[in-house]
C-alpha cells in the first residue's frame, strides 16, 4: 500500500508532522461524523497519516475511544501528536496495512478512514472491504472521506487533474469509482447509509453493517 501521507510537512516550532490538507478540512469533516458517531464507542482509523484528525476528533468526541494505525513509518509522527494532546481517549497507533498486515484482534463500531482510497491501489481498496467488514460490530459504521468518480467521471476539472498528479506519480493510485466501491461494500454485508457532498469535490460515504 502507497504512503498515505502525499501532503506531510514537518511543522518547525514543534517538530510534528503537519498536513495543511488536514487542518483544512478536520472542521468540515467533524460537523458531518459527529452527529454520525453519537451512539458508537471505539473507533478504528486507517490511514492516520500525521494524527491531525485523531486528536481533533477524540477532543470533540470525549466519548470515542480513538485507535489510529497506518503503515510503520508514520507511527512516530502520530505518537507525538498524541502525546502532545495529553488525551485520554486516543490509543497508541498501531502499524496496519490492509493488504498486508494482520487484523486487530477485536472489534470496534466505526471503521473511519480519510484522503485514503485515492492513494491505495484497487486491491488495496478490496482487501480494506474485505477485512474491515469483519472488524465492525453490528450497525457499525464504514466512513471514508475522499473524492469518488461518479458513472465513471470525474466530477470537477481539478480532480481529473489531480487524478493525472496521482497515478504520474504511482500508477496503481488513483480516484476510485463509487459504485465500484459500493458493490464491494454490498458484498461485505454493508449497505450504504450516507453520501455527503463536501468542500473541494470530496465526499463522505458512509455504510452501515447489516
Amino acid at each position: 500500500m502507497a504512503n498515505m501521507s502525499l501532503n506531510i510537512q514537518t511543522n518547525i516550532s514543534t517538530q510534528k508532522p503537519f498536513s495543511e490538507s488536514s487542518e483544512q478540512n478536520k472542521h468540515v469533516i467533524l460537523d458531518v461524523i459527529q452527529p454520525l458517531f453519537t451512539d458508537h464507542q471505539a473507533v478504528l482509523e486507517i490511514a492516520s497519516g500525521t494524527g491531525q484528525h485523531a486528536v481533533h476528533f477524540a477532543h470533540a468526541m470525549p466519548h470515542l475511544i480513538w485507535q489510529p494505525s497506518d503503515l510503520a513509518g508514520n507511527l512516530s509522527g502520530i505518537q507525538e501528536w498524541i502525546s502532545d494532546s495529553q488525551l485520554t481517549n486516543i490509543k497508541m497507533p498501531i502499524e496496519l496495512n490492509v493488504s498486508e498486515t494482520p487484523c486487530p484482534q477485536k472489534m470496534f463500531d466505526v471503521v473511519y478512514t480519510a484522503n485514503s482510497f485515492h492513494i491505495m491501489s484497487h486491491q488495496n481498496v478490496t482487501d480494506f472491504f474485505a477485512k474491515v467488514a469483519s472488524l465492525v460490530n453490528s450497525k457499525g459504521l464504514i466512513t471514508v472521506y475522499g473524492p469518488f468518480n461518479y458513472h465513471g467521471q470525474f466530477t470537477s476539472e481539478s480532480n481529473a487533474q489531480f487524478n493525472n498528479w496521482l497515478t504520474q506519480r504511482d500508477p496503481l493510485s488513483g480516484i476510485k469509482d463509487f459504485e465500484w466501491c459500493n458493490q464491494l461494500a454490498e458484498n461485505a454485508g454493508l449497505s450504504l447509509a450516507h453520501d455527503v457532498e463536501m468542500p473541494h469535490n470530496n465526499r463522505i460515504l458512509c455504510w452501515k453493517k447489516q
